[in-house]
């Protein structure tokens, strides 16, 4: 069987048995740039996958930072 990652729309597939962050540097996703969750729960990427599950990534996203002395129109 296998383990299912899915990021927004996009599904991925790998073998149980290795860590969340091997998983994601698998198929391409910098482990930095998603918090795993399993069943709704946090997990961490040293988490080793078992075979069934399915694994929803969430998109960290990152705001930029003002330039001293900038004035925000709010």
């Amino acid at each position: 069987m296998t383990v299912r990652l899915t990021l927004r729309e996009k599904e991925y597939t790998v073998n149980p048995g290795i860590t969340v962050r091997n998983a994601l540097k698998m198929v391409g996703i910098q482990p930095e740039s998603v918090i795993p969750t399993r069943d709704g729960e946090l997990i961490t990427d040293d988490e080793v996958l078992k075979d069934g599950e399915h694994i929803r990534l969430i998109a960290v996203i990152s705001g930029g930072a003002c330039q001293p002395g900038t004035v925000i129109p709010w």
